[in-house]
């Protein structure tokens, strides 16, 4: 599999995506059998819609503020927090102000 990053390298990931105004882009860091790690940025009141996914997912905020919605409870994050979103449970993202992100998947 071809990833955008190369192994045994060193990065800073907030420096790896900027932000695009009025958008959300995403790049993927590593995908595989087992799962994938994508980098993300959302500009100030963008996000994603209620959702569901098949496994669970680890977000790491690495700059900015967000607020996640999982199973209609609000959760506020700032850049180093955490939080991990259940598989199966839905869930929304919202950008405060522009943020980016760390999104880690892995199958079971």
């Amino acid at each position: 599999m071809d990833n955008a990053f190369e192994k045994g390298e060193v990065y800073n990931l907030s420096g790896q995506i900027e932000y695009s105004a009025g958008g959300v882009i995403s790049k993927q860091v590593l995908k595989n059998q087992a799962g994938n790690v994508t980098l993300f940025s959302f500009d100030k009141g963008q996000g994603l819609s209620e959702h569901t996914a098949p496994f669970d997912a680890l977000v790491q905020l690495l700059e900015g503020e967000a607020e996640i919605r999982i199973s209609g409870i609000e959760y506020k994050l700032k850049t180093g927090d955490m939080i991990i979103m259940p598989a199966d449970k839905p869930h929304a993202l919202q950008a405060v102000e522009r943020f980016k992100m760390l999104l880690t998947m892995i199958k079971e």
